[in-house]
């Protein structure tokens, strides 16, 4: 029986959306219990999908907040 747990920012991916939708979030728990299924011959009855959103003041990256670190980045890939 695995269980597998998908850790995603709280936020958007459009504008005006503060989290991922529904459809989204079922089109993950489908693509990661198809993987298992394909790679190990675990059935999907057997899989168990989590999902965690983490607000995005939660998460870090780079010794940064996510937003500093995004930010960061924007302005060094400028020409």
């Amino acid at each position: 029986m695995p269980i597998v747990t998908v850790q995603v920012t709280r936020e958007g991916t459009a504008p005006g959306r503060v989290s991922v939708s529904a459809e989204e979030k079922a089109a993950i728990i489908a693509g990661v219990s198809q993987v298992l299924l394909d790679v190990l011959n675990k059935p999907l009855e057997s899989t168990y999908v989590v999902i965690e959103e983490v607000e995005l003041d939660n998460w870090g990256w780079g010794g940064l907040p996510t937003v500093q670190y995004r930010r960061q980045r924007a302005e060094a890939t400028k020409p």
